[in-house]
């Protein structure tokens, strides 16, 4: 008698949805010039147009006139695909200057492109891991999970710091022997909170102990810093920070991940990682879309001033009314819920009642009890908007009281 697979397989999303844990995935149709509004494809086949609040592509810039002409350019020059992994013919001049782009935009050596962010950080931090002998990897708790999956993946040995605890990141960094290699792991923007990684004094303690340092700033770049380089570029530390990590996926609104650190570092990772090595290279397309991005983002402080002040208002709006929000100091505004169903139905709620699409965040993104709506207003969204947004989400916590029911 055979095992009975497809059952398990059942069970197993059964599971999720008794937790209130199980993700549906939002059938919608982005509107060229349009952004943050979007078509919406609801199951019974109906459409109807709702107003974008979770969406990563920060400043809109995947609907910027630049980057589609030169989006266009390239697909009219040389066709979809690249054709290959970066070592078999898929290395197109496209790819050679947008790496070109990234080092100057980190005033780094070098560059290294990736399918996404999500591959960068395992596939570096694995390496790193295998690449330094009997080197010890130091993680914030909260890293995103490309990291910690690529530290685990690495198969050294690993410590993790409390979020943001300088006096245990120093605790464990005085407990390694002093040549032993280690290095220091951690975000420039915590996505969850919205906090902000302390660029300044990982580097100090970098420094005391000979630690090598690695920085995640993927929701950070083209938002912080004066040319949209970072949270690190922003703190004046960037140029003490071995490997910054990165994306092409939010604020530059394309699609990939990078590194940017010294040749030497560079060049090695691009000749031991798995993730690199047998991956299909970047379309073209996508390069050059990401290339007008960058110089874009590079010149212009509009989209990024429009941004935090759009944030700001909206959190003070939420402040106002009463609602639980967490006082991030950056660009996100979360919402507690605290609870999954609850989270989803609030979600729910505002779809199919306000046309406005925000996602519940869940276990195991955040942990339970801590669930919650992420908020990610850009330079787009419109006064109208966000008074329409905080009108529907008081009356769900005033008049249904949707979280108190949930957490009752």
């Amino acid at each position: 008698m055979s095992f009975p697979y497809l059952a398990r397989f059942q069970e197993a999303v059964a599971e999720l949805k008794s937790e209130g844990r199980y993700r549906v995935f939002a059938d919608l149709l982005r509107r060229k010039g349009a952004f943050p509004t979007a078509n919406y494809y609801s199951p019974d086949g109906t459409q109807r147009p709702i107003t974008i609040w979770c969406s990563n592509d920060y400043l809109g810039m995947g609907q910027h006139p630049k980057v589609l002409a030169a989006m266009h350019a390239a697909l009219e020059e040389v066709g979809a695909g690249a054709g290959g992994t970066r070592n078999i013919s898929g290395t197109t001049h496209y790819h050679i200057q947008l790496e070109h782009e990234l080092a100057d935009l980190h005033g780094k050596e070098a560059a290294l492109t990736f399918t996404s962010g999500y591959v960068s950080n395992d596939a570096t931090l694995s390496t790193l891991a295998k690449l330094l002998p009997d080197v010890i990897l130091i993680s914030d708790q909260l890293n995103h999970n490309s990291m910690i999956e690529g530290i685990r993946h690495g198969g050294a040995e690993k410590k993790i710091f409390r979020h943001n605890d300088m006096a245990h990141l120093e605790e464990i960094l005085k407990a390694i022997e002093p040549g032993r290699p280690k290095v220091i792991a951690f975000e420039g923007v915590y996505s969850m909170d919205g906090d902000f990684g302390p660029t300044e004094k990982i580097c100090d303690l970098a420094d005391k102990y000979g630690a090598f340092t690695y920085i995640d700033e993927v929701h950070a770049v083209g938002m912080y810093g004066p040319r949209g380089a970072g949270v690190a570029a922003r703190d004046g530390t960037m140029g003490r920070i071995d490997i910054v990590e990165g994306t092409l996926a939010k604020a530059y609104g394309i699609m990939g991940g990078y590194i940017t650190a010294k040749a030497e570092i560079i060049d090695a990772i691009r000749s031991y990682a798995p993730g690199f090595i047998f991956s299909t290279s970047l379309a073209p397309v996508l390069c050059a879309g990401a290339i007008a991005s960058i110089r874009h983002l590079k010149e212009s402080n509009i989209e990024r001033e429009a941004q935090q002040a759009n944030a700001g208002r909206l959190k003070a709006m939420m402040k106002t009314a009463g609602l639980p929000i967490i006082d991030s100091p950056s660009h996100i505004v979360p919402l507690m819920v605290g609870d999954a169903v609850c989270c989803k139905a609030v979600s729910d709620a505002l779809m199919n009642d306000h046309g406005i699409y925000v996602q519940p965040i869940n276990y195991p993104t955040v942990p339970r009890g801590k669930e919650r709506l992420r908020f990610t207003p850009g330079p787009l969204h419109t006064p109208q908007m966000m008074d329409t947004l905080v009108g529907a989400l008081t009356d769900l916590w005033q008049h249904h009281a949707l979280p108190r029911q949930c957490a009752a």
